[in-house]
């Protein structure tokens, strides 16, 4: 699993966490697309932004093993901003390729992606 070194572990003064510290024994949990509802607290639209910021400014718009990026929260943004950058893709790896994808992730985190 590759550790993506200088990305932030969390968003700073919280618990919502970035990355993962080691592998699961189970394996890697598989990425699944989450629907993101309008009616979000605050702070887990604090953490969406803090997350998609943190991405672009440490990948932009090249592809990136998903390595320990936390897949809870890579899931919100699955199949939307983060699309996969291989095919076949496999949910299950931490080996597994993707990418921002800059028009929607502009779309939906305008003060972000300029």
């Amino acid at each position: 699993m590759l550790k993506h070194r200088g990305f932030p572990g969390r968003l700073p003064g919280t618990d919502f966490q970035f990355v993962i510290r080691r592998p699961a024994k189970a394996g890697p949990t598989k990425l699944v697309s989450r629907e993101r509802f309008r009616d979000r607290r605050p702070p887990d639209k604090r953490a969406d932004e803090g997350f998609i910021r943190a991405l672009w400014e440490h990948f932009g718009d090249q592809p990136f093993e998903r390595g320990n990026l936390d897949a809870g929260r890579l899931s919100w943004f699955f199949g939307r901003e983060v699309i996969p950058a291989e095919d076949p893709f496999d949910p299950e790896s931490y080996e597994a390729m993707l990418v921002i994808d800059v028009a929607r992730a502009q779309a939906s985190f305008p003060e972000v992606i300029v």
